[in-house]
């Protein structure tokens, strides 16, 4: 049995999203820098997906004055531990209620990723919610998710979870789940949930893929699409991973966040490219990710530290 621990500790003053991500105004409204810090990037040094989309949703909603509806982003190529991400918001069509925009995140001439999305809010004295979150335990009763954090240095270290519904990963033991479904409660520490928040917190359909087959799986996201619902106060956000299907070297699933009070805030989307999947020995980390541990701690950490 894996530790517990209790899921409510004092928290520091509440850190602005943008503070977290480390993104940076420039003199053109426009155009956003995003220094890829340790505490952005995976175990590989690059840039972590869900946080390129939170960066430049981020982006958007600043430049538009306007909150995220839906944004949809393409990942193109890595950034990686000191580079520095352009980010250039357009805005093809502004009406009164909603605007459309894009954001191209650049290094030099490579185009890293682009982000399509909707914009803005409209009064309706009509609401409704008809799917329910799964019934989990809370975070106080699940185990302490191990993280591979690469000694700390990773986007990993900063996100806190909870496993409530799935296998650690030296815990698989290559049977699938029945119905392709996973779920952890998470956390960035001390940062209150926002459009961006949820966005760097979509990106587990890799992980998913993993549980869903019950087997070591290496995988990278295509793409990530988030659909904002309502954003509400929540300490904890309940990741109820979807997986689809699996197929031609391509997975499909999707990531439901609930708050802790069953409210949906958002749908992340996403296809992933499923490069390896090797059957597990229990009591062991794969040996892919061990070498990727090994070599983040041999490589000197480059770029700005969070």
């Amino acid at each position: 049995m894996r530790p517990t621990a209790p899921a409510g500790p004092v928290r520091s003053r509440p850190v602005d999203v943008g503070e977290f991500l480390g993104l940076e105004a420039t003199h053109n409204p426009h155009r956003w820098y995003l220094p890829v810090a340790p505490g952005l990037a995976t175990l590989g040094k690059f840039l972590f997906g869900g946080a390129g989309l939170g960066a430049s949703i981020l982006a958007l909603e600043r430049t538009t004055e306007r909150p995220v509806v839906w944004a949809t982003a393409q990942y193109l190529s890595y950034a990686m531990i000191g580079e520095i991400v352009d980010l250039d918001v357009t805005i093809p069509a502004a009406g009164r209620n909603t605007a459309q925009a894009r954001v191209v995140g650049r290094v030099g001439d490579r185009e890293i990723l682009t982000v399509n999305a909707a914009l803005g809010e409209r009064e309706l004295d009509r609401t409704g919610q008809w799917t329910e979150m799964p019934d989990v335990p809370a975070p106080d009763d699940c185990e302490i998710r191990e993280s591979t954090g690469g000694g700390g240095s990773s986007i990993m270290s900063r996100i806190e979870s909870r496993l409530a519904v799935g296998q650690q990963w030296d815990q698989l033991n290559g049977e699938p789940a029945e119905d392709g479904r996973a779920a952890m409660w998470v956390r960035l520490r001390d940062v209150d949930p926002s459009a961006a928040s949820l966005a760097v917190l979509g990106d587990y359909v890799p992980w998913g893929i993993s549980q869903a087959f019950g087997s070591w799986t290496r995988s990278n996201s295509l793409d990530n699409t988030l659909r904002v619902i309502q954003v509400v106060p929540t300490d904890w956000v309940l990741l109820d991973v979807r997986i689809q299907a699996v197929h031609h070297g391509f997975g499909h699933g999707d990531v439901y966040q609930w708050s802790s009070d069953g409210t949906l805030m958002g749908i992340a989307s996403q296809s992933a490219i499923v490069r390896e999947v090797s059957e597990p020995t229990p009591g062991k980390l794969p040996p892919w990710m061990t070498r990727e541990i090994e070599a983040a701690s041999d490589r000197a950490p480059t770029g700005t530290s969070e």
